[in-house]
């Protein structure tokens, strides 16, 4: 983070103690040797900061859950991503609202729909008074979202020279970017230029 010179990381709610942790030794290192490196801000956002599992909605969504049934990879074929949201636990009342300590299930998948749509999931819940259109869109919206990236992946797959060369050109300019900060943060400390 320090060494690219980045001044906002997108992150979910879980990891918003890494930037913590980072941006104190930026602070450390500046207060110590002088302005040097940017401090980061974690970004959050309103939606989908923490996805969790569409089958156990009370855990965060992972690939070493117990269980593939509530997690969706993002290679992974589409219409079983489809069947895994209609097949997501919500509860019994059958009535739609955004509330996660109650409604576990059902705010997940309002949050999920948000973060693909770029709506805030308590107006997304407004949408709804059935469970059944609510997993009908989320998995339409996962799968719209999941389709070019899968597309993507299949034709860098398709072409490992091409890809080769993108990550050279990509590992060059990072590697450009976080010369200059490293070099700034050696001349800060007092070390010779190499």
């Amino acid at each position: 983070i320090l060494l690219y010179d980045t001044d906002r990381v997108p992150v979910g709610e879980d990891q918003r103690q890494h930037i913590e942790l980072t941006r104190d030794v930026a602070e450390r290192f500046n207060h110590r040797y002088g302005e040097t490196f940017v401090l980061p801000v974690a970004t959050v956002p309103a939606a989908g900061a923490r996805v969790m599992d569409l089958q156990e909605p009370t855990n965060k969504m992972s690939k070493s859950a117990d269980s593939e049934a509530g997690t969706v990879l993002l290679t992974e074929d589409l219409a079983s991503v489809a069947k895994k949201f209609k097949r997501a636990v919500t509860d019994s009342d059958g009535e739609v609202r955004y509330d996660p300590v109650a409604k576990p299930g059902v705010s997940n998948l309002l949050s999920i729909l948000g973060a693909c749509t770029g709506r805030d999931p308590e107006a997304v819940a407004e949408s709804y008074s059935q469970y059944g259109p609510l997993k009908a869109d989320t998995a339409e919206a996962v799968v719209e979202v999941l389709r070019p990236i899968q597309e993507r992946v299949h034709d860098l797959r398709a072409d490992p020279a091409g890809t080769a060369t993108l990550l050279r050109t990509g590992a060059g300019k990072a590697t450009e970017v976080a010369a200059a900060v490293l070099s700034r943060a050696e001349r800060q400390i007092g070390l010779l230029p190499r």
